[in-house]
Parts: structure tokens; C-alpha cells; sequence
């Protein structure tokens, strides 16, 4: 494993330059997974088909499982060169060239559509593992939860300005919505350039033993999860715990704007307008709740983003006007901002010292399970029971999150045992 310093002083520009990554990645979550591609694939590429919804939780659900066998290779790869840097950079233009590839994608290109936001996805979320990785190396125990908000902020401001684009793009004229597509893939490339100037690699490479290399160390940590997390109690229920809400927060960012069009009647414009309103909302979240955990530690903020949650979920199930719907997709936003943030600041901080790639690519396999989970489920309950019960059967997976984590005991400092 690459070693750190004893002492790595972080300069404020370093924790700017790691949080525009998160504004850069923010677009591509916002625009193509959840707001405007989806909604253009169920309505232009599928052509209204009634399977367009598991098609679309079905691709979405096979990237993330290529993404679990990939992610621990990725993670010792970075490690041992101590280049986790360079990869995140060069997930982030597959990422961009795939997004922006999209605008080619014509009516009845089912395949291909889905083919390119599943590789896209793919490179998205293997950037997800490396950023976060960095956040051991430039926060201390004391102030993870606020610097895991400010980049939480970051990224829901990232989205905030993308969806501005978007509809400027959209109401410049008739069958402008593909031009979106290639804006986010040049926004997500263009807004994480601060993180490739500003961000330093403190990690140093590792000298491998005979017969080690990076390939041979990624199946040990494929095999090491069952072996090394029961010696992690905590972190191993926190894992788990993880793995169920999050299916929950992931089936709704893949269907939220296909949701609010099918179900709730609302038009293109007003979706990008609720979605405003859901990144200002998440902003707050994020910022709030991470102060809120420095201060009280992490299982209160979690205990009460997972319970805003089950609310949105059962909120929504019920709703039925625009206004109702905004209310809901505002609570859903600062619950989103709070619950991604702060369970992100809690990895970090029982996270041993000097292994941070390592416990972020167990971090990264768990979270792109739920990405196998979530949308997959909800996906097919939509094409075999419908929106609402799908909506509603999907607060189950913060409710039981929420019983996994309650008794767990989630402290603000990384533990003298697992430091070593």
C-alpha cells in the first residue's frame, strides 16, 4: 500500500481544487442519469415503449456491476503507483467523450444509447472511488464531515449551473435537447481541470515484493472484503447499511424526471425548474448536515436524513400536483446533499491511515452494488406495477438502513485500532 506523510499540511486551495471535482462530475448525474437524458431516452430514443424504464435501470444496473469487478484493480493500481490523480482524470474524459458522444444517438438507437451511458456511467463511478480517496489525505478527523459537505456543496452547485445551461440551450429553439448533451460532456472536462492543477498526490509508490503486482493485489482485495471488514466491525455494518439505503437514493436519481413527467404531468421546462430547486436544496443539505456532524458526530445527521428520506419516498407515493411535487423535491434534495455527505465524512474517518484507496474501493464496491440494487428494482416494479408503488416500496430501503445503523456507534475520530 503507498504510504503517507506523517505530517501533510492542506493548503485551502487544495481542498477547492478536490471539491471541483464534484462540480464537474455533477453534470453528468444531473443532466444524463437523472433530468434530461432520461427523460429523452424514454420519450425519443425508446419512443414512449412501456419497457423503456427497466431497459433504462437495467443498463444503469449492469455499468455498476462491471464497475465492482473494476474498482478494486483501479484502486490498487492507484495505490501502488501512487497515481490516483491520473486515473481520476482519465475516468473523467471517457466520462466527457461518452457523455458528449450521446448527441449522435438517433430515435430507436436503443442499443447504442444505452451502450454509451452504460461506459459513461462506468467511468463516472470509478471517478467516484478515486476522488473520494483523496478526502482521508486533506481532512483530520475534526473537520471531514465540513470538507466532505463543501465538496457535496460544490457538486450540487455543479448541477445547479448545468441545468441553467441545459434549459438556455433547450429554449434557444426546436430540437436543441442533444446540444445538452455535448455541453455536459465539455463541462464535466473543463470544470474538473482545477482539480488536475490544484490537487496534490501526497500517496507514495509502493515497492511491490516478488511476485506482487497491482493485478495480483486487486483479486486480493476482491478476496480480502469477506476477510478484512469483520475486523472492521463498525465500518463492515456500516458497509451494509450503505449497500441498502443507497439503492434507495440511487433508484431515485435514475427515475426522479421520469417520475415527474409520467406520473406528475410536468413538462421539460418545469422539470429543469423542480431540479433547480433540488440542487439549492442539496446545497444546504450537504453544508448543513456536515457541520451538524462535526459537531454531534455522524449518526444523528444520518438518523435524520434517513428518516427525511422514508417521508420524500411516502410523500411522493401520494402526491399529485406540481406544488405538492416541489414541496417533496425540495425536502428530497436537502435529505440527498445530507445523507451523501455525511456517509461519505463516516468512511473517511474509520478509514486506517495510509490505506484510503483500499477502504475507498470497498467504499466504491458497496455503493455500486446499491447501484445494481436500486435501479434494477425499481426499474421492472415500474414496467410491472407502476410508478407509485414503486416509489413507495423503495422508502423500504431507508427504512432499513435505518434499523442497520441505529445501533451502531459512529464517532468522530478515526479509532487508535484501526489507525495502523
Amino acid at each position: 500500500m503507498s504510504q503517507l506523510p506523517e505530517r501533510y499540511p492542506v493548503k485551502r486551495r487544495e481542498i477547492v481544487g478536490w471539491c471541483c471535482f464534484d462540480f464537474a462530475n455533477s453534470a453528468f448525474t444531473t443532466l444524463i442519469i437523472t433530468v434530461v437524458y432520461a427523460v429523452y431516452f424514454q420519450k425519443v430514443v425508446a419512443a414512449n415503449d412501456p419497457r423503456a424504464a427497466g431497459w433504462w435501470g437495467t443498463a444503469l444496473a449492469l455499468s455498476q456491476g462491471v464497475v465492482i469487478v473494476l474498482a478494486p484493480f483501479v484502486g490498487a493500481f492507484a495505490d501502488v503507483t501512487a497515481r490516483k490523480k491520473v486515473f481520476l482524470m482519465g475516468t473523467a474524459v471517457v466520462c466527457a467523450l461518452a457523455t458528449a458522444a450521446l448527441y449522435w444517438v438517433g430515435p430507436g438507437e436503443v442499443v447504442l444509447a444505452l451502450l454509451l451511458v452504460g461506459v459513461a456511467n462506468l467511468a463516472f463511478s470509478l471517478s467516484e472511488n478515486l476522488c473520494a480517496a483523496f478526502l482521508p489525505e486533506i481532512s483530520t478527523p475534526e473537520n471531514v464531515g465540513r470538507i466532505s459537505g463543501y465538496g457535496w456543496s460544490f457538486g450540487y452547485l455543479g448541477g445547479l449551473l448545468s441545468l441553467v445551461l441545459a434549459l438556455l440551450i433547450i429554449r434557444s429553439g426546436e430540437g436543441r435537447v442533444p446540444w445538452t448533451f455535448v455541453m455536459t460532456g465539455a463541462f464535466f472536462f473543463l470544470a474538473s481541470l482545477p482539480t488536475l492543477l490544484l490537487l496534490r498526490e501526497r500517496a507514495r509508490p509502493r515497492v511491490l515484493l516478488a511476485g506482487e503486482n497491482a493485478f495480483t493485489l486487486g483479486w486480493r482485495q476482491l478476496a480480502q472484503i469477506k476477510r478484512e471488514l469483520p475486523q472492521h466491525r463498525t465500518l463492515a455494518l456500516f458497509f451494509v447499511a450503505l449497500t441498502v439505503f443507497l439503492s434507495g437514493l440511487l433508484a431515485v436519481v435514475a427515475f426522479a424526471a421520469l417520475y415527474a413527467t409520467q406520473v406528475i404531468g410536468m413538462s421539460e421546462s418545469e422539470v429543469i425548474g423542480l431540479f433547480v430547486v433540488l440542487q439549492l436544496a442539496g446545497v444546504a443539505g450537504a453544508f448543513g448536515f456536515g457541520f451538524l456532524q462535526d459537531r454531534t458526530g455522524a449518526k444523528l445527521p444520518l438518523v435524520l436524513a434517513l428518516l427525511l428520506w422514508i417521508g420524500v419516498c411516502v410523500g411522493a407515493a401520494y402526491s399529485h400536483s406540481t406544488g405538492e411535487f416541489y414541496v417533496i423535491s425540495a425536502l428530497a434534495g436537502v435529505g440527498m446533499g445530507a445523507l451523501q455527505a455525511s456517509a461519505r465524512a463516516v468512511v473517511a474517518t474509520l478509514t486506517p491511515a495510509g490505506r484510503s484507496g483500499e477502504f475507498f474501493g470497498y467504499w466504491g464496491f458497496f455503493g455500486k452494488l446499491a447501484g445494481v440494487i436500486g435501479p434494477l428494482v425499481f426499474g421492472w416494479l415500474v414496467t410491472w406495477a407502476g410508478y407509485r408503488t414503486a416509489i413507495a416500496v423503495n422508502a423500504g430501503f431507508f427504512a432499513v438502513g435505518l434499523l442497520i445503523l441505529i445501533p451502531l456507534t459512529l464517532g468522530g475520530r478515526r479509532r487508535a485500532a484501526q489507525a495502523g
